[in-house]
């Protein structure tokens, strides 16, 4: 059955994490977890949920893009786009006016993710498979068909992602069992945001432990001495068996960034994330060899716009574990085309989740990752953080520090109606309260 999208409707949705520091790091210090939450309707009635994750003001600009690009979407049947789903991708990224916003990238890109990950959640849907299902059951020709090799074909061939996902077929269906069974391996970085206390730093590494995590990730950046003290702390605290690992969020220099993790070299992190700026690929390749010897890699791509950008990050051997996020690039289509290429280079996939339903997106994309493309879970892991998953009609199930596969039809992008309605911005019932105190402590 032919499904046309008749509308794509779009809501501002925001929590006030910042009220209790969730969320907070050296160069974020205040941010409320929201997205910008979209919805494709059909004639046939069904829909497809896709969100872009943000963190508070400017949600409504990536509000706006979302509209000025549906006008692309309405009038398209789900079958015309997945039949052409690389022609739909470029149509979506290249309108002749609105690329020069972009192109690829910011605001733009933003908003193409949140309407692509609606597309393919109808899609799922629409074939009854949980996503990462449907990627996994996908022939290595369909999949290739969905990837735009523009501007990375010097790094990765079409024939050369066909060989790999060929190649991948090779117990696909042992490793599919194995992820219904033991699940993903996953890290938390819930322990210690740069605002929590070391009160509440040390009861949260004890609760995590008690519960079976082993891998633990710690906000570095706005204070050497604090750093130091913290990382101590969380060192002692999870042993030198676990595994640390540092998260900068952009705050140094170069310079800065090698004398100040080398500083902390001494607590054995596994890597250092975003150092410097996201975009800096030779300032993160110097940073790289600097630290090297100190055993210690470097991990970014959270805010890393586009395949263009992974593919200099890995032709500059400027990072040793790859960062993908379901909502920065081009929703699954340019994560396919990262993953791919991060396996050409040998570089592990290791993604970013937390904020509102990322974790719940990129298990799709990790399990598609370790059964058709990587085939190896040596030093991947993909992180996690315990917070606003109850706002999701199948949120995602962690199970002894892993990722459970999830078993619904779908990207699991759907919200609770009743949570969209009482934290949309500014209108709903949690903004009206806030805004109302705030009016009376003036």
């Amino acid at each position: 059955m032919v499904q046309e999208i008749t509308e794509v409707t779009v809501r501002d949705v925001r929590f006030p994490t910042s009220l209790e520091q969730h969320g907070s790091d050296a160069m974020h210090t205040d941010p409320d977890y929201s997205v910008a939450y979209v919805v494709i309707h059909t004639d046939t009635g069904e829909k497809g949920f896709g969100l872009t994750f943000t963190v508070g003001r400017g949600t409504e600009i990536v509000v706006c893009a979302v509209q000025a690009l549906s006008t692309l979407v309405v009038g398209k049947s789900l079958q015309e786009i997945v039949g052409d789903f690389r022609g739909f991708y470029r149509l979506l990224t290249s309108d002749g006016q609105m690329r020069w916003i972009g192109p690829e990238k910011g605001v733009i890109q933003l908003a193409t993710a949140a309407i692509l990950n609606a597309v393919w959640d109808l899609w799922a849907r629409t074939e009854g498979k949980p996503l990462w299902k449907l990627l996994v059951d996908m022939d290595p020709e369909q999949m290739v068909s969905c990837i735009d090799f523009r501007y990375i074909s010097d790094a990765l061939t079409e024939q050369e992602a066909l060989d790999i996902l060929v190649k991948g077929r090779e117990g696909k269906a042992e490793r599919e069992a194995q992820m219904l069974q033991d699940g993903y391996p996953a890290y938390t970085t819930s322990c210690a945001w740069i605002g929590f206390s070391d009160q509440q730093l040390t009861q949260l590494c004890s609760e995590a432990l008690s519960s079976g995590w082993s891998r633990f990730k710690v906000k570095v950046g706005a204070n050497l001495e604090d750093d130091r003290r913290r990382c101590a702390l969380v060192r002692k605290m999870i042993g030198p068996d676990n595994t640390l690992m540092m998260d900068a969020n952009q705050r140094w220099d170069v310079g800065e960034a090698v004398r100040w993790v080398s500083s902390l070299a001494e607590f054995k992190p596994l890597w250092i994330e975003e150092p410097t700026s996201p975009d800096d690929v030779l300032g993160h390749a110097a940073i790289s060899k600097a630290l090297a010897p100190l055993g210690i890699g470097v991990a970014t791509g959270e805010q890393c716009h586009n395949r263009v950008m992974f593919k200099q990050f890995l032709q500059a051997s400027a990072l040793q574990f790859v960062q993908i996020d379901s909502c920065r690039v081009g929703s699954v289509n340019e994560n396919l085309a990262v993953m791919l290429m991060a396996h050409k280079f040998q570089v592990p996939v290791c993604p970013h989740a937390g904020g509102v339903g990322l974790c719940e997106l990129v298990q799709h994309l990790i399990l598609f990752d370790y059964i058709c493309v990587s085939t190896d879970l040596n030093n991947r892991m993909c992180e996690y953080v315990d917070h606003l998953h109850e706002h999701f009609t199948c949120p995602v199930v962690i199970h002894n520090a892993h990722y459970l596969p999830p078993k619904a039809p779908g990207y699991s992008c759907e919200m609770l109606e009743a949570s969209v309605q009482k934290y949309q911005f500014p209108d709903g019932e949690v903004w009206r309260k806030i805004q109302a105190e705030e009016q009376e402590s003036t």
